[in-house]
């Protein structure tokens, strides 16, 4: 028991170290505003199953969205964004994403669809 405690501590632990040096180094990183292109987008379904208090089984879904953007430099990058913001963006779409570290802030969208970079 005392084992099995010692690991979940040690795994919650690990998980809390590498959660807070993402966010520090984000911190660190600059804001910036780049001419973006959009190359893709997806989205992943998670499915939880847990039993209710009349032992029913229950399920929830929760979704996370991803879009990934070409800069002018050619990189691409993938950030997770709200679905609120997924629905309003379109492979083929151009304009400033605004970003610091791994953190999505925002993509304003020139009123030309389909641009090309460069």
């Amino acid at each position: 028991m005392t084992v099995v405690m010692i690991a979940v501590a040690v795994i919650v632990a690990a998980g809390l170290f590498r959660t807070l040096h993402l966010w520090n180094r984000n911190n660190k990183q600059p804001v910036l505003s780049v001419r973006a292109l959009v190359v893709g987008r997806r989205f992943e379904a998670q499915t939880r199953r847990h039993s209710g208090d009349d032992n029913a089984s229950q399920q929830t879904q929760s979704y996370t969205y991803y879009v990934t953007f070409e800069v002018e430099s050619g990189d691409r990058m993938e950030f997770a964004i709200e679905g609120r913001n997924y629905g309003l963006i379109a492979e083929g779409d151009l304009g400033k994403l605004t970003f610091q570290g791994t953190r999505y802030f925002g993509f304003d969208r020139d009123n030309n669809r389909l641009g090309q970079m460069g």
